[in-house]
Formats: structure tokens, sequence, C-alpha cells
């Protein structure tokens, strides 16, 4: 149970406390009642960092698929269904890493410092917990892919790619604890320099182990996805390193007792975190179905869909980061118990949402075929095929945001 504010502190906790409260009130000082502009700035401070720190995120993703568009329709085919097998799997553990969050960003609103190194001490155990049950889908991926009726070689090559992604589930698990309990304490932007280092990590990597240069081998798409992994570990050993030495991160101590389980706050992670990773896993298995379908119509339509849901989901993270945002500023509210504060933060991130939602998808359709072009160079003769398949079909960002 969390230690009601007007409780004496602990010494060794009354710096810590002392601390907090003045971060609070820089935060939420001079926010008046009704004040939506101001709301708004704080929106914006905080989504920011974090909307960019998954466009990072998705850009090496998208880099990934420009180098394996190189190798052909057929491999594009292979990653679009190695990304269904894999994220159906992977949004459970998202979701309940997202929970880290709104858990800290509570504590932090009503300053307490212990409940903050809990959450994420909570966070960091049930990564590997439910690290081992996710893996056990892409390594099984072909076998999933032949069963849902995918033809062989997509699926033959998409089992590679898992091969390569399957173990950089747990340390992507962790850096997503990390990075909740960061935003939820008002500081995400170590993250995001975190990720924005990574993207030219992983394109020489990815480049380096797909098409085997500088003397190593040409794994192809099991490259890219062993690519993938090496950066996940090295993103997870970066944010935490932030999180044990640097300010104000260390001064929570997070690795504090970190062998003991705490089930208490695990029952509310789970609470918090299981109707989260359903809403992921349906709003992810919608797209994920429709790649299904894609496959049976042919690999260039499987392509093709891929191109044009990894534009979707480039231009989803702006209106995510705002959500993300919104969760740690009803958080800090909530931690106040200031209601008004809850309605200001929910009605200022929607409206900012819609607006944004609505431009980008208004960019989008306008340079749709440009954006197809980017990812086929004219490796096969059906190229051209994919590109007008990609540009067609590109899904709506405000579908996909509704969803």
């Amino acid at each position: 149970m969390a230690v009601p504010v007007h409780l004496p502190v602990p010494p060794h906790c009354q710096c810590l406390s002392m601390t907090s409260r003045i971060e609070e009130a820089s935060i939420t000082a001079n926010v008046p009642g009704n004040h939506l502009t101001l709301e708004l700035t704080e929106t914006l401070k905080l989504a920011a960092p974090i909307a960019l720190t998954q466009l990072g995120q998705i850009a090496m993703m998208s880099t990934d698929l420009a180098f394996i568009g190189r190798l052909g329709d057929d491999a594009v085919a292979a990653a679009a269904l190695a990304g269904t097998v894999y994220f159906v799997s992977f949004t459970f553990g998202m979701g309940l890493m997202s929970a880290v969050a709104p858990l800290a960003a509570q504590a932090f609103g009503r300053r307490d410092p212990h409940l903050i190194r809990r959450a994420l001490r909570t966070g960091l155990w049930a990564a590997p917990l439910i690290a081992l049950p996710i893996m056990a889908f892409p390594l099984r991926g072909e076998q999933i892919l032949h069963a849902l009726g995918q033809a062989s070689v997509p699926a033959r090559l998409a089992q590679q790619y898992l091969f390569g992604l399957a173990w950089g589930v747990m340390p992507a698990l962790w850096f997503l604890a990390i990075r909740s309990f960061m935003s939820a304490i008002h500081r995400p932007q170590p993250v995001l320099w975190i990720t924005l280092a990574a993207i030219p990590a992983n394109a020489l990597l990815a480049y380096l182990l797909i098409y085997g240069e500088w003397g190593l081998p040409r794994l192809e798409l099991f490259g890219a996805g062993l690519a993938t992994t090496i950066v996940n570990f090295g993103t997870f050993v970066a944010s935490l390193w932030f999180a044990t030495r640097r300010r104000p991160f260390r001064k929570y101590h997070v690795l504090g007792h970190v062998w003991r389980i705490d089930w208490a706050l695990m029952r509310q992670l789970l609470i918090i975190g299981a109707p989260i990773s359903l809403a992921f896993l349906l709003e992810y298995g919608l797209f994920s179905a429709a790649a299904l379908l894609m496959g049976l119509i042919s690999t260039a339509a499987l392509a093709a869909h891929q191109v044009a849901l990894q534009v979707t989901a480039i231009l989803f993270m702006v209106p995510f980061g705002i959500s993300q945002a919104a969760t740690v500023r009803v958080g800090h509210a909530v931690g106040r118990n200031d209601a008004k504060a809850v309605k200001r933060a929910g009605l200022v991130a929607t409206l900012l949402g819609i607006v944004l939602a609505s431009v980008l998808t208004l960019a989008v359709v306008v340079a749709r075929f440009a954006i197809a072009r980017a990812f086929f160079g004219e490796t096969s003769g059906s190229a051209g095929a994919a590109v007008e398949l990609a540009a067609t079909c590109k899904p709506s960002l405000s579908d996909r945001f509704v969803a």
C-alpha cells in the first residue's frame, strides 16, 4: 500500500521526498483550474520526446524493411508474416510494461518515491516471467504459418527472421519498463537519446549482417532479426545505466532489493496491464488477420500490405505518444486527487491527437507513391506492381487511431 503523504518520512527518504516535491511543483505550478493552454504546453513537452522515441523505434524497423526490400518481394512478404507472429505475442508484454507508467505516475503525483521504485522493480520482474512464453511463438513460427495456410517459401523465410528476433524479447521488455518509469517521473529525454543513437547502429548492423559486408557472413533475413536483438540488448543496457547512474533517476535506487518479487504490486500490474494488452492484441490482431489474408492472395499483395502497414505505424506513433503523455499527466493528477486536472489532461490530449492524425493522414495521401517507391527498389519485375498496390491499399491513420 502506498504511504500517505501526511505520514512521517523515514530519514533516509527525506531528501528524496523533498526533491520529488520540488520536481512536482515545477511541473504543476502555474497551472490554473481551466487553463487549457498551459495543459497543452505540458502535454506537448512530455509527448514530443515520447513520440520521437516511438518514431525512432519504427525508423529502425523501416530501415530493416528497406534493406529487406532489396532482397525481393518474397523477403518482404516473409518479413510481414514474421512480424505478424512476433507482435501478436509481444503485444501482451507491451501492455504489462505500459502499466508501469500509470503506477509510477500516480506514486509520483502523491510524492511516494518508494512506490515508484516498486513499480519499476515489478515491471523488471514481470519481463522474464512472460518472455519465455512469448518466445515460444516466434520459435515455432513456420509451423504456425503453415497451419494458417501460408505458402511454404515465405513461411520458411519468415522463420529465419524470427530465429533472429526471438532472443531480443526480454531486453526489449526491460527497456519498455524503464522507459515507462522515466516517462512517469516526467524525464523521457534519455530514452529518446538512446533511441536516436540506436537508429544508425541498427542500420549499420542490419546492412552488414543482411548483405554480409566487411567479411561477415551473408545472413539475409536471419541477419536482420539478429541485428534487432543486438540493438535491443544495447538499448536496455544504456537505459539501465541512465536509471542507476544519472540524475535524477539514481536517487530512486531502482535496483534496491531487486531480488524481491512484490507479488501484491504484481497483481496490480496485471490488473492494469491486462486490459491494455488485450486492446493492443485486438488492434494488432486486426492488421495481422489482414496480412494473413493478403498472403493467400499473392506474395506481391502481402509485400505491398507490409509497406502500407509500416507507413501507418510510423504515423500512428504521434497520437500514441500523445496518449502516453496523457497517461502520465492523468496519473499525476490522480495522485494529487485533482479531478479537474484529470479532465483537462484527457480533453487536451484527445483534441491534439485528432488534429495531428488528420494532418498526417492528408500528408500520406499526397505522397503515397513516393513513399511506396522508397521501400521497393527495382529488384524484381514485380516491384512496380508492389508499389502500385502499396500506394493504393495504404490504410487510413484515422482508422487505426480509432481501432
